[in-house]
Order: structure tokens, then C-alpha cells, then sequence
């Protein structure tokens, strides 16, 4: 689960009048409640990778010096994810529950870089991922490419993640991601596969 945080995805937001358009015709929000709520029910591990939030994040741990790509300073200059906000908390539906894996917060928009997700994936034994979340073109791109860098088998659950655009959807489903992750698939067939997951446990 990538930074599923009230400015994104929550009526209200920052940037929801931004996504709301696709967000709402793909029905990213419900479709991430419903993958959420089909992989604890199948007793999948939930880990998050959550962005920095204004104030209180982590400086970037780079030979190269803190310096501010233009995402960046994007979210700076609209005061994004502000510490003890409410844009700057995960929507309710979303928050941690006990035995969910909180990763440190990634600086730009990469999930691994410079974070420990990979050690507490690899802490965990975990190989294959299923990655929902925002945003399509930055957060999701960067964090599956990166997966794949390390190896990992990657689901990408294609209408529980959105963007500003059309364009920006179509770029990462249709030619960028198609090169990194294992499969692209609905929400609605990531859950089947989750129950029937969670049968044969049973």
C-alpha cells in the first residue's frame, strides 16, 4: 500500500481535485478498501510505504546532497501531507492495524530508496508483491520498477492505483509497468485469486 493519504484520495485533499476525475472513474478508492480488506482476510502481510510528511520526515541519505527534484517541490509549495494534518494522515479505511509493516518513508518516490522496505520484506520471506495505492506515473512507477530491480514478483492491481491524467495511466499500464511488473490485473480478479487463497487455507 503506497501513501494512500487524505490529500490524495480523500474529498477535502489537496490533490484530490487533481485525481478525482480518474480516481473516481476507475473506483480506485473502494477497489483499494476491497484489496485491502480480501488480503487480510486471506492472511497476506500488509506492509505500507508511505511518503514524507511536511516538517517531520526524513532527510534524504544521499552522497549526493538533499536536493529538491521538481516533485518535490511541488508538494512543498502546496504544503502537501503537512505533519498533523489531516491531509497529512492516511484515510481512515486505511490506517495500520497490529501485525501491518510500516516501512520508513520514502523521500521522493521510490518505496525502497533509501528506506528499509527490501529488509522488511526480505524479514518477512516475502517474494511476490501486490501494489496498490498513488500514484500511478511517481509513486507506483518508481516503487514496482525498483521491486523488480531487486527481484521481486510484482502484481500491479491496475484500478486501485490513479493519477492526474488520463495520459499519465496510460503511460504507466500500458508502457512502462508492462516491463517491470509479472502482471497487471483488476481488482476484482486480485480478490478472487485472495479467496481463493484464503479457501485453500482453510
Amino acid at each position: 500500500m503506497i501513501d494512500p493519504y487524505n490529500d490524495f484520495i480523500s474529498e477535502g485533499g489537496i490533490l484530490w481535485p487533481l485525481i478525482k476525475e480518474v480516481a473516481e472513474a476507475v473506483e480506485c478508492v473502494p477497489n483499494m478498501i476491497a484489496v485491502l480488506v480480501a488480503a487480510r482476510a486471506a492472511g497476506i502481510q500488509v506492509f505500507f510505504a508511505p511518503r514524507i510528511i511536511a516538517t517531520t520526515g526524513r532527510k534524504m541519505n544521499s552522497k549526493a546532497g538533499n536536493t529538491s527534484p521538481p516533485i518535490q517541490k511541488f508538494a512543498h509549495e502546496r504544503r502537501l501531507f503537512g505533519a498533523g494534518t489531516w491531509g497529512g494522515t492516511f484515510r481512515e479505511e486505511f490506517l495500520p492495524l497490529p501485525g501491518d509493516v510500516v516501512a520508513q518513508e520514502h523521500w521522493c518516490s521510490s518505496g525502497f530508496a533509501n528506506t528499509d522496505l527490501d529488509l522488511q520484506l526480505k524479514k518477512h520471506g516475502i517474494h511476490k508483491l501486490i501494489v496498490i495505492g498513488q500514484k500511478a506515473n511517481t509513486c507506483i512507477d518508481s516503487t514496482v520498477r525498483y521491486a523488480a530491480e531487486l527481484g521481486y514478483d510484482v502484481t500491479l492491481v491496475k484500478d486501485a492505483i490513479a493519477s492526474y491524467k488520463w495520459e499519465e495511466m496510460r503511460a504507466t499500464l500500458e508502457v512502462n509497468l508492462p516491463n517491470y511488473a509479472s502482471a497487471i490485473i483488476s481488482a476484482s480478479d486480485t480478490i478472487a485469486a485472495l479467496n481463493y487463497t484464503q479457501s485453500s487455507n482453510l
